[in-house]
């Protein structure tokens, strides 16, 4: 499996942006979705996760309220809404796959994640 992230930019603090990961092969519906960052000089970190089917989510407390995960299977892409940016949310945003085996309990965990994106550059001024 392959995947694009696309949909970043440079917006103002308050903006949206929506996140796009584009996957290809056949096996996307078979994965957990998740979204990580990565902020000049830190490390990366959990953003969202999504189970394979859709519904059990899981956020940061950090973009709780304000991002929404979401993917559709049939065409095999996933979505990360974001609202109400701060410019603490400027980092580059990559979209990984987790197998759907993945406990909820491992899917904050970058190690549980096979495939990942080239990631997209988030910048929120103030």
């Amino acid at each position: 499996v392959q995947l694009q992230a696309s949909g970043g930019g440079l917006v103002q603090a308050g903006d949206s942006l929506r996140l796009t990961c584009a996957a290809s092969g056949h096996s996307f519906s078979t994965y957990g979705l998740g979204w990580f960052r990565q902020a000049p000089g830190k490390e990366r970190e959990f953003v969202a996760a999504l189970r394979p089917r859709g519904g059990t989510t899981r956020y940061a407390d950090s973009v709780k309220g304000r991002f929404t995960i979401s993917r559709d299977n049939a065409k095999g892409t996933g979505y990360l809404q974001m609202n109400g940016l701060k410019p603490e949310d400027t980092a580059v945003y990559y979209c990984a796959l987790t197998p759907q085996s993945t406990i909820l309990s491992s899917i904050y965990s970058a190690r549980e994640y096979n495939y990942w994106g080239q990631g997209t550059l988030v910048t929120v001024s103030s």
